[in-house]
C-alpha cells in the first residue's frame, strides 16, 4: 500500500533473553560472588559460635635478687674472753721439829686393808635320809628334798650303795625324774623344779646288799642329814 508507513516491532525482553542464555549465568555468578563476599566479612568480624578465646596471661616481673652480704664477713669476730687460770699456791712443808722422830721413808712398807669376808649362800636344796622299811638284804630309803630359797629349783641326789641293786625308784606326788648309774653310785635327778618351801620325797628301793643304808647321800653337792 502506499502512502501507509510500515512499523518495525520492538524484540520482546523474555525473547532477548531466551535467545542469550550466557546472561542469566553471569548474573547469577555476580549475585553469589557479593554473598560470598558479605560472608567472608560477617565471618572475620565475629568469632565462631562456641569457641572460647583464651584470656591473655598477665606476666609477673620478678623482682632482682640483692646479693646479701654475710654478717660474719662485714662484721670482725669478737675477740675471746681470757680465762682466768687460778694460781696456786705452794703451800710451806712442815719444819721437822728436834723433838719429834724420823719420818717413815718412802720405800717402807704399806699398810693393805684386810680382804671382805665373801658370803657363801647356802644350797638352795637340803636333803634329809630316813630308813622307810628294813627288810632281808634289802631296804627301802627316803631322801626328803626341801627347797629354802626363794625360787623355783632342780635337784639331783647322788647314792651310794656297795654291791647292790636297784629295784625301783619313784618320786611320791611328783612328776618322776631320771636316773643314772655309775659303779656303786646312783645318780637321781628331779622332774620338776621344786617351788620355794614346798618338799617332795625321793625313795628307793635296794636288794642284795650287806647294808641297810647308803654309804653315802648328797644333794646338790651338800650331804643328807640323818645318814649317820
Amino acid at each position: 500500500m502506499s502512502g501507509s508507513r510500515r512499523v518495525r516491532r520492538t524484540p520482546d525482553a523474555s525473547a532477548a533473553v531466551a535467545s542469550s542464555p550466557w546472561i542469566i549465568v553471569s548474573v547469577g555468578v555476580v549475585v553469589m560472588v557479593v554473598l560470598l563476599v558479605i560472608a567472608i566479612g560477617a565471618y572475620r568480624g565475629r568469632a565462631p559460635v562456641g569457641l572460647v578465646l583464651p584470656e591473655p596471661v598477665a606476666t609477673v616481673a620478678l623482682p632482682t635478687p640483692t646479693p646479701s652480704v654475710r654478717r660474719a664477713a662485714a662484721e670482725p669476730p669478737a675477740p675471746l674472753a681470757a680465762r682466768s687460770t687460778p694460781s696456786v699456791t705452794s703451800s710451806p712443808s712442815p719444819s721437822r721439829s728436834a723433838g719429834r722422830g724420823p719420818s717413815p721413808s718412802a720405800g717402807g712398807p704399806t699398810s693393805v686393808a684386810p680382804p671382805e669376808s665373801t658370803l657363801v649362800a647356802p644350797y638352795p636344796v637340803t636333803g634329809t635320809y630316813r630308813v622307810v622299811e628294813d627288810l632281808s638284804r634289802s631296804f627301802i630309803g627316803e631322801v626328803l628334798l626341801r627347797n629354802v630359797s626363794g625360787a623355783d629349783q632342780d635337784w639331783t641326789v647322788r647314792v651310794t650303795v656297795p654291791e647292790a641293786r636297784l629295784v625301783t625308784s619313784w618320786i611320791e606326788g611328783a612328776a618322776q625324774g631320771g636316773v643314772s648309774r655309775s659303779g656303786d653310785t646312783w645318780t637321781f635327778t628331779s622332774g620338776a623344779r621344786l617351788a620355794p618351801g614346798d618338799s617332795v620325797a625321793l625313795r628307793f628301793q635296794y636288794d642284795r646288799t650287806r647294808v641297810d643304808r647308803p654309804t653315802s647321800c648328797t644333794v646338790g653337792g651338800a650331804d643328807c642329814a640323818g645318814l649317820g
